[in-house]
Formats: structure tokens, C-alpha cells, sequence
């Protein structure tokens, strides 16, 4: 074969997809390849392999706004934004640990892709907010850009809501502009020990539904936070809500939640590295990389039903779970097994109004149970034709959301 599966420009990207396109195959989309066992396993005569289509093309830290290849790894454009004392402001999870992946092979067109986010995202928003525009090859091999590199040049329908989250089943993005924040100038975190679930809720939801800018709420129940930088003496749980800013501001609202919190329970305070270090492991899941063969999900819901949804699994199925987002957030691990404990957790959480993901488990598993929440009927429809519109021969990472798409 004559046409390059490791394409270093968008026309090679383009050329190659063409090829494709003309009946010679399909192709699973690759770059780090630290997402690779998320999703369903695809099944392609090819891998296409974008290690090349990396660099930073455009950093303007007066303008906020960062352009760079979509193989270029995160950790390339952290310490950039770093020496210029900014930050990517959806917190990019690192998920190596929980996966066995290695982390500095992740990218910035995978992690946008996967539509990731952290502990910040209850205040900054999903990855998808902060992407400014992009230049992309469809499954036709047509190439393509949306949006720009401000956010006026956003109008219209907007393609980069669509791209982040499909999972390289639409397009083959290149190139991605994302806004970026300066890092604040101190963190702090205010910690509550021994609260349940339900009692964890109440209080997060206090301190968010307050004046005090807070950038993060997580609940860790005992035996999660056992193996967690925050660990009480006695083995109790611990609920973090997290402060950022100039460090008058974060000293002040620190004080002013003490005063409200203060009927929950005993208040204790974390300092910036700390802080980072307990936000990294709620961001990262690393409480749930301790036991590398336990099934992993992760369950959206309305934060008043975080606890309510765990609690109920539990008691059907077992596992060990932690909230974040507020209570919004449902990370939990289970035994691995091969039966229909995913009917379980997808009742529970389809009372709740959500959506469940699975994040880990076998190929085997991945392959027999849906790993993404079922959609309705019209759904399904519609993310079929979407699907028709960008990639009709299904030649770019068929079956990695669904079967058929």
C-alpha cells in the first residue's frame, strides 16, 4: 500500500481517509493511544496513526487562546501554559493509572474527543466549552474547519459541541484552539470528616449554592479515601470543597464557609499542594487504580441523587463509590463480572434521570455490554444520520460507540 497509515499533514490525513473511502478498509483513529480501552473495541482492517500531527502552532497568553496539532501531548502544552503561568481551565484528566496507559502519551485530540473533564467542571464547564475551533477530514475525506480563534467566530451550528464527545466517529480532527485561564494564585481546600453520603450532598450543595466561589465539591466514603492523600486518622470519610484565587479572596471565603459548614461536622483545611495532590486523585480516579480488575463506571445524575443512585447499586450489586461534582458525579467500582450488572446500574440511574458509562473492564466485556447509556429510539435516529452525514462508508473508528455507528 502506497498511501502512509502515519500522515504528518492534513493533506496526508485527507489522502488517506480518500483511500479509504475508495473501498480499501477502515481504520481505528489513534494518537496516544491512552484511550484505546475506552469505548467499545473497534474492529478495523487498519490503524491510523497520528503520532505526527503534533506541535504547537499558535500561543498567545495575552489573547488566552492556544492552537496545536491534535497528537500533541498534554503534557507539552501544560508546561508551556505553565511557564506563562496558565492552565487548561477543564482540568484534562489523566486516566493512565486507571487504565494501565502511560501518561505522557496523552493528547489534546483525545482527551477533546473524549470530551473530558475534571473536579472544575461544575464551575469552568466541559471540554467542549473551551474549544475555540478546529481544522478536521471527515469520514468522506472532505477537509473541513469550524470556528476560529476567538470566541465571536463561534456562531452558527456549532461543529466543535458535535466533535468533542464522538469519539473520532465523525472526523479525524488536525488542528484544535481552545481557550485557556491564568492559574490562580493560590488553592485551598476546606475538608468535612465523617459525613455520609446523603449528609456529604446537603453540605456540597451548601457551599455551591453559596456566594463562595466554589471550584470543586467531592464526598470520599471511608474505604475510598483510606487510600487518599486526605485519609483521616480514624478511617472516616471526608468531603472537599475547593477554593481558587488571589489568596486574600480564598482566605476570606474559606472563613465565610467554616461559619456556614460548621453544623455539619469537623472542619479541617488543606494548603495548596495538598490541595492539588487530593485534586488530582479525585480527577484522575487513581482511588480506583488500587485494584487494576474491577469493572470502572461513571454515572451522571442530578447532584442531589449522587448518593441516593450509589447507595441503591450498592445494595444490589456491591462496589465502592465516591462522588464528585456536587453529588453529580458517581464514580464506581465493581467486581468484574459478565453478567447483567450493568441492567442493574442503568435501572438505577435511568430513575435518576442519567446517563452511565462504563469506563474499565475486559475487551470481552466492552464488546457484550453496551459501554455507553442506550439511547431512545430517536435518538439513535438521529446520531445515524449525523453519522451518514460525516462518515457514510463508516471507514473512521466504526463500532467504538455503538455497533452500528
Amino acid at each position: 500500500m502506497s498511501t502512509p497509515l502515519d500522515p504528518a499533514t492534513v493533506d496526508d490525513l485527507r489522502d488517506v481517509i480518500r483511500w479509504a473511502v475508495a473501498g480499501n478498509g477502515d481504520f481505528e483513529i489513534a494518537a496516544g493511544g491512552t484511550k484505546r480501552d475506552f469505548g467499545r473495541p473497534v474492529t478495523a482492517a487498519y490503524q491510523l496513526d497520528l503520532g505526527k500531527i503534533s506541535g504547537i502552532g499558535l500561543y498567545e497568553p495575552t489573547e488566552l487562546v492556544l492552537s496545536a496539532k491534535a497528537a500533541t501531548p498534554l503534557s507539552v502544552i501544560e508546561e508551556a501554559l505553565m511557564d506563562e503561568g496558565q492552565r487548561l481551565e477543564f482540568e484534562p484528566p489523566d486516566w493512565s493509572a486507571l487504565l494501565g496507559t502511560s501518561p505522557e502519551r496523552a493528547t489534546l485530540g483525545g482527551v477533546i474527543a473524549c470530551n473530558l473533564a475534571g473536579p472544575r467542571r461544575i464551575k469552568a464547564g466541559a471540554a467542549r466549552d473551551h474549544v475555540l475551533g478546529f481544522e478536521a477530514v471527515s469520514g468522506r475525506g472532505e477537509v473541513f474547519k469550524a470556528g476560529g480563534r476567538v470566541v465571536k467566530n463561534v456562531t452558527g451550528f456549532d461543529l466543535s459541541k458535535l466533535m468533542a464527545g464522538s469519539f473520532g466517529t465523525l472526523a479525524v480532527m488536525a488542528d484544535i484552539t481552545v481557550k485557556v485561564m491564568p492559574m490562580p494564585e493560590t488553592t485551598a481546600t476546606l475538608t468535612i470528616v465523617g459525613l455520609d453520603g446523603p449528609t456529604a450532598v446537603q453540605a456540597m450543595t451548601a457551599a455551591l449554592g453559596s456566594p463562595n466561589d466554589v471550584s470543586a465539591a467531592a464526598h470520599l466514603p471511608a474505604d475510598v479515601a483510606r487510600h487518599s492523600v486526605v485519609a483521616a486518622a480514624d478511617g472516616d470519610a471526608v468531603t472537599a470543597l475547593r477554593l481558587e484565587g488571589l489568596a486574600v479572596s480564598v482566605q476570606a471565603r474559606q472563613a465565610e464557609l467554616e461559619r456556614s459548614l460548621a453544623g455539619f461536622g469537623e472542619l479541617g483545611r488543606l494548603g495548596p499542594e495538598e490541595s492539588d495532590s487530593l485534586w488530582r486523585e479525585v480527577r484522575d480516579a487513581t482511588p480506583f487504580a488500587v485494584v487494576p480488575d474491577e469493572q470502572i463506571w461513571r454515572l451522571s445524575v442530578a447532584p442531589r441523587s449522587g448518593a441516593e443512585v450509589a447507595t441503591a447499586i450498592g445494595a444490589e450489586i456491591g462496589g465502592r463509590y465516591f462522588l464528585d461534582w456536587g453529588g453529580g458525579l458517581v464514580w464506581l467500582a465493581i467486581a468484574p463480572r459478565p453478567d447483567a450488572a450493568h441492567n442493574e446500574i442503568r435501572r438505577a440511574v435511568d430513575a435518576a434521570g442519567g446517563h452511565a458509562t462504563l469506563i474499565r473492564a475486559s475487551t470481552e466485556i466492552r464488546a457484550q455490554v453496551p459501554v455507553f447509556h442506550p439511547e431512545s429510539a430517536a435518538l439513535a435516529q438521529l446520531s445515524a444520520r449525523v453519522k451518514d452525514a460525516f462518515d457514510p462508508r463508516r471507514v473512521l473508528n466504526r463500532g467504538r460507540m455503538r455497533p452500528d455507528l
